[in-house]
């Protein structure tokens, strides 16, 4: 039996619009590493030893690992980002296209990169404050941005005052927060073998109290003081049933809020717990057919797959991530530049939210942690800077057609090429990708199945010149396409001009 179609009513497609969270386009930035503090020198006090605060100029290097703190050197070098210079920043970010802002963990810890908590009620004073955050959220929602931050509920910090005080004492009122015993190596469960990350007891009633479950508590007041969402780090250990509670909390506090989990596994039932995933499955099929380990019809049927089991309402909500500060840069990944680009073009017409990693859209480059986590290359930020253009014309595009950011998604039948389509409720504002990114030219005959597309309907690439002419027209849902090597086309109908007579007069 063939799958069943979505639905394309006008009510379902104005539904979607008015959700900011379908196909919104992120921008993810650690604040220490976004912009360089217009007061450093009056906040140096706030870096202690060993912790370094590195020159703006010097790029991050892995370091020792020092036992006695239980975490490697470079986890504490910083280069002094704060609320205030991210502030003086959010030009960039609006201008750029972005619908949401995703912060790093801003909260009280140790490290540079703030996934150790030591109190998730606390901001980190090198960023600011609560009413700093508060007066940041509030500008960016004067730009339109909404403001995603970044839960790590799963564990802790080692030098949390309540861990310590279970850790050494039997009887604390926080022991039953952690798992604590002879059982586990260095005397608690941390996570995946880090000393410095003691897990959480996520089925203790007071950890979920604090943490969502209460009015005061961590995803509440936090979406009170104006936050949109969260990620939620390493969300596939965390479990449906507790995901669902949390998404449920947090809808009841700030309804149309996102939770977005970080899941590596394949997204299909973790998305009937929360509302997005980081796609990370997506990513996969985008890497093997760019670097030919999947071939493009394959990973057509597998992107029609995932579409499927998941749905495309939580496909809509989820985020398109190629790099973060856990993967190297599209740019260390991907150094050929027709390669990365065909990445791009995907990241930005497959069903999602693209995922925007600071720096990317100008081409920084970066390997693994922490050479990924780079301070923002500004001097980079440049009209005549290449990268920074092609991905400005993926975001204009977006923005421009409904379908890319709204639109159901179907395979476009060919054995060739990867080819999809991307549809709405009006027939004219269909799209259909077509990308090989093999290194010899295809020559296809193509099977686009969408019935309201009328027979002699002239395609345009808009990804090409304005002017450039229709590459083909669509005769009875079929036309022969001619694809150069390592390149993407992105189709759109026009509309014969009949002298005032359309075929569409009775489609929408």
């Amino acid at each position: 039996m063939p799958k069943p179609t979505p639905s394309a009513s006008p009510e379902v497609f104005a539904e979607r619009e008015r959700d900011w969270r379908n196909g919104a386009i992120v921008y993810q930035v650690l604040v220490d590493r976004f912009a360089p503090s217009a007061r450093l020198e009056a906040k140096r006090g706030l870096y202690p030893s060993p912790k370094i605060v590195r020159d703006w100029s010097e790029a991050p290097t892995r370091g020792a690992y020092l036992d006695s703190e239980k975490l490697h050197s470079h986890e504490l070098d910083f280069w002094g980002g704060d609320f205030a210079s991210l502030l003086d920043r959010l030009d960039h970010v609006q201008q750029l296209g972005a619908d949401a802002l995703y912060l790093n963990p801003i909260h009280l810890a140790y490290t540079n990169h703030k996934y150790d908590a030591l109190d998730f009620q606390q901001i980190s004073p090198e960023f600011g404050d609560r009413d700093d955050f508060r007066r940041l959220v509030a500008e960016a929602h004067g730009r339109g941005l909404k403001v995603i931050l970044d839960g790590v509920f799963n564990h802790m910090g080692r030098n949390a005052p309540i861990f310590k005080d279970a850790f050494g004492d039997p009887n604390s009122v926080w022991r039953d927060w952690f798992a604590i015993g002879p059982e586990f190596e260095g005397g608690a469960r941390v996570w995946t073998g880090f000393q410095n990350l003691p897990e959480l007891n996520l089925d203790h009633p007071a950890v979920r109290a604090y943490l969502y479950e209460s009015p005061d508590s961590v995803v509440r007041s936090y979406l009170r003081d104006g936050a949109d969402g969260w990620r939620l780090d390493t969300a596939y250990e965390l479990g449906y049933d507790y995901l669902r509670d949390l998404t449920h909390a947090a809808h009841a506090e700030k309804p149309g809020s996102l939770i977005v989990g970080e899941v590596v596994n394949y997204p299909d039932k973790w998305l009937r717990a929360i509302d997005a995933v980081m796609n990370f499955s997506l990513r996969h099929i985008v890497r093997g057919a760019i670097l030919g380990e999947i071939a493009p019809a394959t990973a057509s049927r597998l992107l029609e797959r995932m579409v499927a089991d998941a749905g495309i309402e939580p496909m809509l909500k989820s985020w398109i991530v190629i790099d973060n500060h856990d993967i190297p840069r599209v740019a260390t990944q991907f150094p050929d530049p027709a390669q990365r680009r065909l990445v791009q073009v995907l990241q930005f017409t497959l069903p999602g939210a693209p995922n925007i990693y600071y720096g990317s859209e100008v081409g920084m480059t970066g390997g693994d942690d922490p050479a990924n986590r780079g301070p923002m290359r500004w001097d980079w930020v440049r009209a005549d800077n290449p990268e920074l253009a092609w991905l400005t014309r993926l975001i204009t595009l977006r923005r421009e057609h409904r379908a890319l950011r709204i639109g159901n998604f179907r395979p476009v039948e060919s054995d060739r090429l990867l080819a999809f389509e991307r549809y709405t409720d009006r027939a004219l504002e269909t799209l259909i990708i077509l990308m090989n990114p093999t290194n010899a030219a295809v020559t296809d005959r193509i099977m686009i199945a969408n019935a309201d597309l009328m027979d002699d309907t002239p395609l345009v690439d808009v990804l090409g010149a304005a002017d450039a002419p229709p590459i083909g027209t669509v005769g009875a849902a079929f036309m022969t396409v001619a694809v150069p090597p390592q390149t993407a086309m992105i189709l759109k109908p026009r509309e014969r001009q009949l002298g005032g007579y359309s075929r569409y007069k009775n489609v929408p």
